[in-house]
């Protein structure tokens, strides 16, 4: 029962870590274009090399 006022808040914390790191890529943009990976991946030019 002890364990449980450890990790009850410490679960808190990443919960709150979690939301901070999405509200960042959100704000910096990260999930502007999804899209042009996939499309770099299969469409890239093999005459680079």
């Amino acid at each position: 029962m002890e364990s449980l006022y450890l990790l009850v808040p410490l679960a808190g914390l990443f919960v709150f870590i979690g939301i901070g790191l999405f509200v960042w890529a959100v704000r910096k943009d990260q999930f502007d274009d999804l899209d042009r990976e996939g499309q770099r991946i299969l469409f890239e030019d093999d005459d680079k090399e």
